[in-house]
């Protein structure tokens, strides 16, 4: 990391959050200025999202963002499909940013928005290609059930490969963290938005 002399412009972080009280450059701990210094060299290149939230715990936020990096920008997945995985994740926690965030990613990737509806609502979509029907399969009934069958998994594997599995359960693992920090967070969504999930009974 290069520090960042006291007198150069820095960029605005615009950190929100409700119970996390959004951090400023004046606040930060040479271990959070480590931390904001990756992400926002990074490709997200912006501090909105979990990153209040991690920054809390720098050591461990730094590598949770390098992880998120990696599962978001380079699964083996193609990024339709892994954008699906992160919708169902949103999904199951009902965590709203990452759903307004990324239900657009998805979209522009060339997911179906027959199947983000479908998502959004708890429903199964019918008549899906054979990789979304694999991913769609392996990522709800592992959320649903807290396992998987043979044959679900079988698919998968055919489909997607040992690694395409891993790099599927870790787009997964990520992205439940970042929902268990947004939901723990109350975190808003910016101004003029509205929450797109409804409750699923």
């Amino acid at each position: 990391m290069q520090d960042i002399p006291q007198t150069a412009a820095k960029p605005p972080l615009n950190m929100r959050g409700k119970r996390f009280k959004p951090l400023t450059w004046e606040t930060l701990s040479p271990a959070q200025l480590k931390m904001v210094d990756s992400v926002m060299s990074g490709k997200r290149g912006a501090m909105q999202g979990p990153y209040n939230v991690l920054l809390r715990s720098p050591e461990l936020g730094n590598l949770a963002q390098q992880f998120g990096a990696h599962t978001r920008f380079h699964s083996s997945l193609p990024l339709a499909l892994n954008e699906l995985a992160i919708l169902l994740v949103a999904r199951f926690w009902t965590c709203q940013f990452v759903w307004w965030a990324h239900r657009r990613i998805a979209r522009d990737a060339g997911l179906d928005e027959a199947v983000i509806q479908a998502v959004a609502t708890g429903q199964s979509p019918m008549g899906l290609a054979a990789d979304v029907a694999a991913v769609f399969g392996f990522c709800n009934e592992l959320l649903q059930t807290r396992v998987v069958s043979d044959e679900t998994y079988a698919a998968a594997v055919q489909r997607f490969g040992e690694a395409g599995v891993v790099d599927l359960m870790g787009t997964m693992g990520y992205y439940t963290l970042v929902s268990m920090s947004l939901n723990v967070d109350q975190y808003p969504l910016p101004d003029g938005e509205v929450p797109e999930l409804e409750p699923l009974l």
